[in-house]
């Protein structure tokens, strides 16, 4: 009985199939990467993320290795703790043999070991015998290459189908090839090492002898091409070259008491280091995978932020990147106006024909203040001048997009509306169809104001300011800093609803509050326009049952009309989403909710495959020794939910680097009671690289400098 049903053009997998296991095993290397299944085979089915993908192509959609009697059975998969290699170890089941005899089951170990190189997949395969007689074994590749276009495996629909070219065999290799609608030639290649006893139009066969005791070695590589790779960027608007060979970032090094968060922050940050890629701007982190493997501005800034006391030099290259592919002029089909930053670019096949507007796409309202408010945090970390002065006509350009195409009717808000007809609707990070809505459950009509993008815009001209002065530009600095205080006293007397006693989620384009109790308000603690005595309703509101899982805070109250703890935006939990509310209190003495959502994401990763935070998970309430319920689409790994330890641990401990200084600042610093000792090892402050080690008890938290430390201070407030 077949594993998989097919009726008309929707795939099923029976529920008792080994292939309705959802856990996938992800390797990446820039713009490659594959997303196996646990035994390292690739099955794509339907609109599954399966594959190996190059430039957003598919380029292999079935690899699947089995042996002649039968499929292989899985002993066990992982990858390792650095993410540059997937290890999956197989055997045989029981099986005839020629002559007669059989082969008892697990008489043979296969070990696949694969890892990723510049465009190539190459896998190790170790084959040992461990029989008292000689085995005779043929192992059998499957293949196929569909070089579907990212879009279309996420579901996109397709007008023209593709027409793939006849595969070529030959005694040693074989290869798919397929000519785009962009004119592109994209070809994956399979070679082995060892010989092929046979090639077919869509497998490999080879026959491995083995004495007692006897193993042997071979290698297979399936080379991903595309020519002509690039085409020009004033065709195509697609991202800058990668260049090979660069380092990836360092950082500091975080040690605990607890095993279970080390590797927790572990994993995080080999998935940051596996997801940031060179380009020719410096580092930039890809989103995440399958779906968003490429760059997009809003995470980008996002993630650069959460990881800048780990590493500014991440957000560096991400603040160059967004700079150099700053929007120029006005352009309605990528929803582009003067001074906007970057939604995200793309080098599919569909986005180069324009089948999809997002070769390069500006339909993100709130990426422009938020280019901003990093590159001031940036310079506060760092002191670097001289990047800011390199930026700062890029910074004035998006200050005046926020205060001429930002805010549409001059009522002093920053809304937005697609002018795309094919952009997205919702342009704030919460993207999806339905997730801004009235009280009563209807959509809002736009153009929409959403209030963390207000929050978003007084950081902006607050952190601007301060870069302004630094850079001698006085009277700009004055003014920048009115602007944000009016910012502030319009947006408390808009957005605050007594009703529902919180910030509204947004206002329609009739300027009236969807009265919605968000987790976007959350957004507003970090950038300071929240009054202080409102600031602690919202967050007595996020800590309480509504809207706190157990896990994090959902991205609504349940009491909401549109809550559905399954859904994307309406009631999931999204990591880098908790992380930015607990950021919030960084600079607050009381720091309960901090603490509190840090220690509901460490013991989600505790129940997750290879402690990985993905991008979501549902919002059902926690139960005792149950994990999280998954999203099933949802990116794993993703940048920002990768990063979110590293936010929420640095608002725990309330900690702030002043490159001005050369201090590190502590405020009202607590630790969850999960971690009693903390030590950081390669901090960069100012010129010097710092060791701290920090020790909870019951009176509080002490921070010790290391041996030899000197060069820097701690500034502590209890």
């Amino acid at each position: 009985m077949s594993d998989i049903i097919e009726l008309g053009n929707e795939f099923y997998i029976r529920a008792r199939s080994s292939l309705a296991d959802i856990q996938t095993r992800v390797l990446m290397r820039g713009d490659l990467f594959g997303v196996f299944d646990r035994c390292g085979d690739l099955r794509a089915i339907g609109s599954g993320g399966h594959g190996l993908f190059y430039g957003e192509s598919r380029h292999l959609s079935k690899s699947v290795l089995r042996s002649a009697n039968g499929p292989l059975l899985l002993l066990s998969s992982t990858v390792t703790q650095d993410n540059s290699r997937l290890i999956i170890d197989l055997t045989n089941p029981e099986c005839d043999l020629p002559g007669g005899r059989r082969m008892p089951q697990r008489t043979l170990h296969l070990q696949r070991t694969k890892f990723l190189r510049d465009k190539d997949c190459e896998e190790e395969i170790r084959v040992r015998n461990y029989g008292l007689r000689l085995v005779s074994l043929e192992l059998i590749l499957e293949l196929e290459a569909d070089f579907a276009d990212i879009f279309e495996v996420r579901g996109y629909p397709r007008v023209k189908p593709r027409q793939l070219l006849s595969p070529e065999a030959n005694d040693s290799s074989l290869t798919f090839s397929y000519r785009g609608l962009d004119k592109v030639l994209r070809k994956t290649v399979i070679t082995s090492n060892l010989r092929p006893i046979a090639v077919g139009s869509s497998d490999m066969r080879f026959l491995i002898e083995l004495e007692p005791q006897e193993e042997k070695v071979f290698t297979l590589t399936v080379s991903c091409l595309a020519e002509p790779e690039e085409r020009s960027a004033a065709n195509t608007g697609h991202s800058p070259k990668i260049r090979s060979g660069e380092p990836q970032p360092g950082g500091c090094e975080i040690q605990t008491s607890n095993q279970h968060f080390n590797d927790w922050i572990n994993r995080s940050k080999a998935d940051l280091e596996m997801m940031i890629t060179p380009t020719a701007e410096g580092l930039y982190p890809y989103a995440g995978v399958p779906w968003f493997s490429t760059v997009f501005g809003r995470d980008g800034i996002i993630t650069a932020l959460e990881y800048l006391w780990i590493e500014p030099e991440l957000a560096k290259g991400v603040l160059r990147y967004l700079a150099s592919t700053q929007a120029v002029e006005h352009n309605p089909a990528q929803d582009a106006e003067p001074g906007k930053i970057l939604h995200e670019t793309r080098k599919s096949e569909l986005s180069r024909i324009g089948a999809v507007p997002f070769g390069r796409y500006y339909g993100s309202a709130d990426s422009t203040p938020l280019f901003v408010y990093l590159a001031a945090a940036y310079f506060g970390r760092t002191g670097d001048q001289g990047l800011i002065q390199t930026l700062w006509p890029n910074i004035e350009l998006a200050l005046a997009w926020i205060d001429r195409f930002g805010d549409r009717d001059g009522d002093g808000f920053v809304e937005y509306g697609r002018r795309s007809q094919d952009g997205l609707i919702h342009q704030g990070w919460k993207d999806s169809s339905d997730s801004v809505f009235r009280a009563d459950g209807q959509p809002a009509e736009g153009p929409i104001a959403i209030c963390e993008l207000q929050a978003y815009v007084y950081a902006a001209k607050q952190g601007a300011a301060s870069l302004a002065k630094t850079l001698g530009h006085t009277e700009k600095a004055e003014t920048l800093q009115q602007e944000a205080e009016s910012l502030r006293q319009r947006f408390e007397e808009a957005f605050w609803c007594d009703a529902i006693s919180f910030y509204a989620l947004a206002l329609d384009k009739d300027k009236r509050q969807c009265r919605v109790r968000s987790s976007n308000a959350g957004h507003c603690l970090f950038t300071g326009i929240a009054r202080p005595e409102r600031a602690r309703k919202v967050i007595s509101s996020l800590s309480e049952e509504g809207f706190f899982s157990g896990w994090g805070v959902r991205t609504i109250a349940g009491s909401e009309k549109r809550f559905n703890p399954m859904s994307y935006h309406n009631g999931s939990v999204w990591p880098h989403d908790n992380a930015l509310i607990g950021f919030g209190c960084t600079q607050a003495p009381e720091k309960n909710l901090a603490c509190q959502i840090l220690s509901g994401l460490f013991e989600a990763s505790i129940f997750l495959d290879l402690h990985r935070m993905p991008e979501l998970f549902c919002g059902f309430k926690k139960q005792a020794g149950i994990g999280p319920t998954l999203y099933p689409s949802a990116c794993s790994p993703q940048a920002w939910a990768a990063g979110a330890v590293f936010l929420l641990l640095q608002a725990c401990l309330g900690l702030s680097i002043r490159a001005s200084e050369a201090a590190v600042h502590f405020f009202y610093p607590r630790l969850p009671e999960s971690l009693q000792e903390v030590d950081i090892r390669g901090l960069k402050v100012g010129q010097s690289l710092v060791d701290l080690e920090i020790h909870r008890s019951e009176e509080g938290v002490t921070v010790n400098p290391g041996d030899g430390a000197g060069g820097f201070k701690v500034v502590m407030v209890t």
